[in-house]
């Protein structure tokens, strides 16, 4: 899971509707493109003749990742027409891993979860370096998104340095980073209790039975109020609806917080309304002071789990 002290200070700025100190982007636009541009064009430049693959066995400092790729039994669909653009882990990022961890990966038993963190590193089309400083977040073949960190003059995707970028091939571009980056392994309800921030929010799914159907295949986007957010609720009222007898009542209140599919922050700002699981409307409104989801203010975002996406909420919205 990604940390959520760090989508808190960055998963906001995917709604691109704040300007806060310590956001992706700092100082003016041109400044910092300008800076970044001249960082991330220190790439050499290689004959665009061979594809991903052969590129990467040729460079010498992939064996590794060659061979993982070579286990997962994706050499053909990376020498496929494409375009590919692969965020590449040297031979040293691998080794950064624990002790035994790769060689697990590698066995065939575990091929479909080396296959989600090799495909988690790569993204459809062609990213140049010039066009990655520009965005917050790109979405992986995996069907995670990767966050896109920019600051001092340095590029970052997910905890990964950009160490090496534009390494031209015939079905794309190679960027290298110096560590293997993860996709979120656990589902909606593992993510949520393993935060420590949503205790209440996991009696109630509890109360109410949907564990199951959140730690289901989904996806699910889940407008998550805080231990906080329901402590704002009167008195009385969060203990009444965790009654039996209100089972009824308590279902329609969560689920009016789920959304079908898997909505990332950049298109929750596209919106003006998401219809929920519970068959009600709730009502999106962007301004200069945030995103309002009913009357909750969003508060974080992009919290990734491995059957969709949880945005935080600071107050509890009713149907």
């Amino acid at each position: 899971m990604k940390k959520l002290t760090t989508v808190l200070t960055t998963g906001l700025l995917a709604f691109a509707v704040t300007a806060e100190a310590g956001s992706k982007c700092k100082g003016t636009a041109m400044t910092r493109r300008s800076t970044v541009h001249h960082v991330m064009t220190t790439a050499v430049e290689k004959p665009a003749s061979k594809d991903i693959v052969d590129t990467a066995v040729g460079a010498g400092s992939f064996k590794t990742l060659v061979a993982a790729v070579k286990a997962a039994g994706l050499v053909e669909t990376l020498k496929g027409e494409g375009p590919f653009t692969v965020f590449a882990p040297t031979d040293e990022a691998f080794a950064k891993l624990p002790k035994g961890i790769v060689e697990s990966l590698l066995k065939p038993e575990n091929k479909e979860k080396l296959q989600a963190i090799l495909t988690y590193h790569v993204v459809p089309g062609k990213v140049m370096a010039a066009d990655v400083v520009k965005i917050t977040g790109a979405v992986s073949v995996q069907g995670q998104q990767i966050d896109v960190v920019v600051k001092d003059g340095k590029v970052k995707v997910d905890g990964a340095n950009v160490v090496k970028t534009d390494i031209g091939c015939s079905n794309g571009v190679i960027h290298v980073i110096d560590s293997v980056i993860l996709p979120a392994d656990k589902d909606i309800i593992d993510t949520a209790v393993a935060a420590g921030s949503f205790k209440t929010l996991a009696a109630a799914l509890t109360a109410a039975d949907l564990v199951g159907t959140l730690k289901g295949e989904g996806p699910f986007t889940v407008f998550a109020p805080t231990d906080d957010a329901f402590a704002k609720l009167p008195a009385g009222t969060v203990e009444s609806l965790l009654l039996p007898e209100n089972k009824e009542k308590l279902i329609a209140v969560l689920t009016y917080h789920v959304v079908p599919g898997k909505v990332l922050a950049s298109d929750v700002v596209k919106l003006k309304s998401a219809k929920t699981a519970n068959g009600g409307e709730a009502m999106i409104k962007v301004s200069d002071k945030g995103v309002m989801v009913d009357a909750a203010k969003v508060i974080a975002t992009d919290i990734e789990a491995s059957n969709g996406v949880i945005h935080v909420i600071d107050s509890v919205i009713l149907p």
